[in-house]
């Protein structure tokens, strides 16, 4: 199949169309932040650097530790953004981008997303590291995508939609998405597993308010008791599920750590929450080398 410009946009030099990236520009391990200056937190672990890129709010630098090529992306905040990065990064090493056509033999990417995240359950303080075994996306990026689903997720989604039926909670179809089993259970060494829910906004969507009334006043208190088997929201953010559900349709080994820097339940805020992302990142630096 020979994709068209219009759908597979391209800058002047060839570089995909946001990211300015060239194919040999990044390596097999992909370390996703939020937050550009983020990218500083992780790069001084290494030994040397490649390459330094940055167009919008998309920043990449790929450097080495050893003989492993890694490359750090900002991908700025939401699950809309999550999408033209998993995409472009997919296109580097699956598509021809001088042909415009799919390459036979399929390249894997290890992402792994380090970040910050709030708990929601009294028991997962702050400061405390958490790897996402499943996440829940309230935002809507997989509906616009074809897939097929396990018998485990399936089961895992109606179990989920039933339950925000009975709380009368209008929001778009949920969908649910599992990390690499191999990755979460790597990451498991140092942090807790959880199931996080991933959200459209940051403020009201995760029952945030600042000066209008709130839809559902209680919707923390009403996600802390969800349960699934041993499953239960651990946390809110705003990208793992974006990234576990398309980064999977695409074929590649998707993990999030979340340094848990605030607890929703308590009312609570880390005091040095760079202390604990830096403990996040050195520890997902070791497991993944």
């Amino acid at each position: 199949m020979k994709y068209l410009e219009s759908e597979l946009i391209l800058n002047p030099d060839g570089s995909v169309y946001h990211l300015n990236l060239l194919p040999e520009d990044i390596g097999s391990i992909i370390i996703t932040v939020g937050d550009m200056d983020r990218i500083d937190d992780v790069v001084c672990h290494f030994d040397r650097i490649d390459l330094r890129k940055r167009k919008r709010e998309f920043a990449t630098v790929t450097e080495w530790i050893g003989n492993t090529r890694i490359s750090c992306i900002s991908t700025g905040i939401g699950t809309d953004n999550i999408d033209i990065v998993l995409n472009e990064l997919d296109a580097l090493i699956n598509i021809d981008l001088k042909t415009r056509e799919e390459k036979k033999d399929k390249k894997v990417l290890d992402i792994v997303r380090i970040g910050t995240s709030g708990s929601i359950q009294t028991d997962i303080p702050i400061d405390s590291i958490l790897v996402s075994e499943y996440a829940i996306g309230m935002d809507g990026l997989l509906l616009f995508y074809q897939y097929a689903k396990t018998n485990e997720i399936a089961a895992f989604e109606a179990n989920f939609k039933s339950f925000i039926e009975q709380h009368d909670l209008q929001i778009l179809p949920p969908y649910i998405a599992k990390g690499d089993a191999a990755l979460v259970e790597k990451f498991s060494k140092f942090a807790i597993k959880g199931t996080t829910l991933t959200h459209t906004g940051f403020y009201a969507p995760q029952g945030r308010k600042i000066r209008f009334e709130l839809a559902k006043p209680a919707f923390i208190e009403m996600m802390s008791t969800y349960r699934w088997g041993e499953q239960r929201i651990t946390n809110f953010e705003m990208e793992t599920a974006g990234i576990y559900g398309l980064g999977g349709l695409l074929g590649h080994r998707c993990c999030a750590v979340n340094a848990i820097v605030a607890n929703r339940a308590l009312g609570v805020v880390a005091k040095d929450m760079k202390k604990t992302v830096e403990r996040a990142i050195k520890s997902s630096l070791e497991q993944l080398l």
